[in-house]
């Protein structure tokens, strides 16, 4: 078992029976804290480790998809299928903490890992579930991805897009997952805690469709409380020019957001040198600037399209005044401030392709994260894991003789 001394969920130990990426991203959360987590994978593998290819799925030698949501993790490859594959399953569960899952209710119910088949098995287990739309409802056995059951769902889709008349706006790969598995998280940790006061174990659980609704939530109580939610309007009619995207002179697009009109103007003002707009009576009050929003925004247009992002982001910094590139993804490989806090951590392992992994989000003063491991091959640990619960070589033997259990190469 891979020590994690001084972390602070060293000892404790994860069942990883999940697949895709919001399940499997709360076990990388409570690996990077110290725990010993188990991925367990069908002979086949995990869908998700085979996706190469496809809308958004950028090309590389490097399965970076898996090293980013399975790192520090130990693999086992069983086949849940046979009475042989469940029984080592029931061992492993008598002594774990946690088992993670986001297999079908009906999946859950032909292989016997329900709450209720697992439970009986070990009173302190904490059985951590993820579904697209609930446990409860006519839809509860559905299956669903972030797309379609969080983006699309909650709202996001269509209010995120860049004006009323646009098409909707898709999602990224696993953009609704992450924010989901971390939801996942603190509710194991909260179980946790239960456990600690109560010595028992109990089924948490979160949907991709609640944590949409959650992510949209302002927009949604404005509906249920019988407003009317608009669509945005277009950057060209946006309600206050203060509050807008501008194009640089380099072509580098910024988000200018100086909500605090009344005490931001003055101080725009200076930063971009043109006292004289000042003058305009279109724009000397908060209620003119608003009323004349498009036509300031034309203004600023020609102000920002004059001069590189480097020196606006200067000047803007200068004056104290919010605002944020909108940065492309190769960005990160060179955001210092990313790497100053924490956000992206070094991976020591040539076979991850970079130097840098994308930490999880959060952190607690004094406690260290473990240093990111690659994620496991396929089977990589099986047959150190069936050791670990019991099992003789001979018994071993069976099972990777017929195909139970399969025995990966390492990953050296």
């Amino acid at each position: 078992m891979p020590e994690a001394e001084g972390t602070l969920l060293s000892g404790l130990r994860v069942i990883d029976a999940a697949s895709f990426i919001a399940g499997p991203v709360a076990t990388t959360i409570l690996a990077d804290l110290g725990a010993d987590v188990i991925k367990i994978e069908p002979p086949q593998g995990d869908p998700y480790r085979h996706r190469t290819s496809g809308p958004g799925v950028p090309e590389s030698p490097y399965n970076y998809r898996w090293i980013v949501d399975n790192r520090t993790k130990r693999g086992l490859s069983l086949d849940l299928r046979h009475a042989a594959g469940r029984e080592v399953l029931h061992r492993l569960v008598a002594r774990v903490d946690i088992y993670v899952t986001n297999n079908p209710l009906e999946s859950r119910r032909r292989l016997g890992t329900r709450w209720e088949d697992l439970a009986p098995l070990n009173p302190r287990l904490i059985y951590a579930s993820i579904t697209a739309y609930g446990e409860r409802g006519d839809e509860a056995p559905l299956t669903g991805y972030d797309a379609t059951a969080l983006w699309a769902r909650a709202g996001l889709m269509d209010l995120v897009k860049p004006a009323p008349d646009s098409p909707p706006a898709r999602s990224l790969p696993g953009m609704g997952d992450h924010p989901t598995g971390v939801a996942l998280f603190g509710a194991i940790m909260t179980a946790l805690y239960r456990r600690e006061r109560t010595g028992h174990g109990s089924m948490v659980s979160t949907s991709l469709l609640a944590n949409g609704l959650w992510m949209n939530a302002i927009q949604i109580q404005a509906a249920l409380s019988g407003a009317t939610v608009e669509p945005r309007p277009a950057r060209e009619a946006a309600a206050s020019a203060l509050a807008n995207l501008y194009r640089c002179a380099d072509g580098r697009w910024f988000l200018l957001n100086a909500i605090s009109d009344e005490t931001d103007w003055p101080l725009l003002l200076r930063a971009i040198e043109r006292p004289d707009l000042a003058d305009d009576a279109r724009f000397a009050t908060s209620s003119a600037r608003r009323a004349n929003a498009r036509a300031l925004t034309v203004a600023l247009d020609g102000v920002f399209g004059a001069r590189p992002w480097s020196e606006w982001q200067n000047l803007l910094t200068k004056h104290n005044l919010t605002h944020g590139a909108v940065a492309t993804v190769e960005d990160a490989r060179h955001d210092r401030q990313m790497t100053a806090s924490g956000a992206l951590v070094p991976i020591a392992d040539p076979r991850a392709g970079a130097p840098l992994t994308v930490s999880s989000p959060l952190w607690l003063d004094g406690v260290d994260k473990v240093p990111p491991r690659l994620a496991p091959e396929l089977g990589e640990h099986s047959v150190e894991i069936l050791r670990e619960v019991g099992y003789e070589d001979a018994e071993i033997d069976r099972l990777l003789a017929t195909g139970v259990v399969v025995q990966g190469k390492p990953s050296t």
